[in-house]
């Protein structure tokens, strides 16, 4: 008789141990989610190259204009032709933006300038042995490089 008792307390003590365990899941399992949700905040997505200065061109260097996108800088080896274009990490109205291109001797400089909804440019220039400076803006902000990626002198020979 003693082992029916044990076997019938022990089987009430699995039951309520269950019961308060289905009774806790739901909440736990709502908690979760929330909770996941608090820690994995999206982030802005970066800018791409959007492949707009033609084909042949390969993306050499680039800068960050804060958080609103990033200046290319491209490159074709075949035409010794630069290329800059500056594109919106998130399209949408219209905001003031630039795209430039130039290098020092003799001073030239290329601009696209206006009211875009992606990007700025494209602006070619041929800097074939010569060092360029590029810039982006995008609302006020800028970055960009100033007499950087230099190519062989004896290029332009």
């Amino acid at each position: 008789m003693n082992n029916i008792r044990r076997a019938a307390a022990i089987g009430a003590a699995v039951t309520a141990t269950a019961c308060a365990a289905v009774a806790l899941a739901p909440a736990a399992v709502a908690a979760e989610p929330a909770a996941q949700r608090a820690t994995a905040a999206p982030k802005a997505a970066a800018a791409q190259y959007n492949g707009v200065c033609g084909s042949g061109y390969a993306v050499v260097n680039s800068a960050q204009i804060g958080t609103k996108g990033t200046v290319f800088l491209t490159y074709n080896s075949a035409t010794g032709t630069n290329c800059v274009v500056t594109v919106r990490n998130k399209p949408g109205k219209a905001v003031h933006m630039t795209a430039s291109l130039g290098f020092a001797s003799p001073t030239t400089t290329v601009t696209d300038a206006g009211y875009f909804t992606t990007y700025a440019g494209p602006v070619y220039l041929d800097a074939r042995g010569l060092c360029v400076t590029w810039r982006g803006e995008i609302s006020g902000e800028v970055a960009g490089k100033n007499g950087t990626n230099c190519g062989s002198l004896a290029a332009n020979r």
